[in-house]
């Protein structure tokens, strides 16, 4: 059976707590509106940002054995096929503070569970067998206790010796030398994308400058998120930027994994750089609006694909 679909890897999972809380000020009492949880993790945003767009797609990495059932809940209400690995204890709670007045959300991120040699090993040994019914493996989000920094690495060098395509999201060292195993597209932010090449990065013609030198070292496809400026995509031969329409802000949670999840899914159907632009930043302006890890509905991510605009860059 030949390969298909995108299997995302998330190693360190979490429950998003969304608080809508007009006003916070730190060191002061303040009232929550309203609240939210979300099952999330980068990983396991782009898999649900995917379900509805491309299949078949697989979730695997870990999830704390002690409070799976949020995770296990969308995986069957999106259909996404369960094959995360349960390890003792709770996976992470990370609380997110939205302060609508002023455009803010203030995150704090608890520890996770602790990854054992033994579960590592397995994960991997999952994953070598995945890699002969996926095509596309993302990779994303930041590392839980217990693995090493060259966790990514490992992985984009194994699933890219299988013949995958390995997506890598992730900052600091993990990014670094994952990145240096050359995965297939990667997805900093802009301050992510500085810490990459290791100076500062003040004007669009610097972005774009950087992106290329990653390309030029062996990555297929650099996507650079730059908040409400837009997002730069840069391949081998073409380099275009996508500006968003304007948008009424409700929550950040989870944009930058809608982009990433449009892109891939234009490039898994064959469109042009200029459309998969498109896909990204619609997808990315159609989970601001909403007040968690969501899309609206398909025609509306269309109507925003269509306003978004896209021109030539260098």
């Amino acid at each position: 059976m030949e390969a298909e679909g995108v299997a995302t890897v998330t190693l360190n999972a979490a429950l998003d707590h969304s608080l809508d809380c007009p006003g916070f000020r730190a060191g002061e009492v303040n009232r929550v509106t309203s609240h939210r949880v979300d099952p999330g993790g980068k990983g396991i945003n782009v898999a649900a940002f995917l379900a509805d767009w491309v299949r078949p797609v697989t979730a695997a990495g870990f999830l704390g054995r002690d409070n799976a059932q949020p995770f296990e809940a969308l995986f069957r209400a999106r259909g996404i096929e369960d094959r995360c690995r349960r390890v003792a204890g709770e996976t992470r709670m990370n609380l997110k503070v939205l302060d609508a007045q002023a455009g803010q959300v203030t995150d704090i991120n608890l520890p996770g569970v602790r990854i054992g040699d033994e579960d590592w090993a397995a994960l991997k040994k999952d994953l070598e067998a995945l890699a002969r019914q996926r095509r596309w493996f993302v990779l994303a989000g930041s590392l839980p206790a217990g693995l090493p920094e060259s966790a990514y690495a490992e992985l984009v060098r194994l699933l890219r010796g299988a013949g995958c395509l390995v997506a890598l999201d992730a900052s600091g060292p993990a990014m670094r030398l994952g990145v240096a195993e050359g995965p297939d597209l990667i997805k900093p932010n802009l301050r992510e994308l500085e810490e990459l090449v290791g100076r500062q990065l003040p004007r669009r013609e610097d972005v774009l400058e950087a992106a290329r030198g990653l390309v030029a070292r062996g990555i297929g496809r650099v996507v650079v998120s730059m908040g409400g400026e837009g997002a730069l995509l840069v391949e081998r031969t073409r380099a275009v930027f996508a500006r968003p329409p304007p948008t009424r802000v409700v929550s950040t949670v989870g944009a930058g994994d809608a982009m990433l999840s449009g892109v891939l899914g234009g490039w898994i159907r064959g469109e042009a750089l200029e459309a998969c632009a498109r896909w990204g930043t619609a997808f990315a302006v159609g989970t601001l609006t909403r007040p968690g890890p969501v899309l609206p509905p398909r025609a509306e991510v269309e109507e925003l694909m269509a306003r978004v605009q896209v021109e030539e860059a260098g």
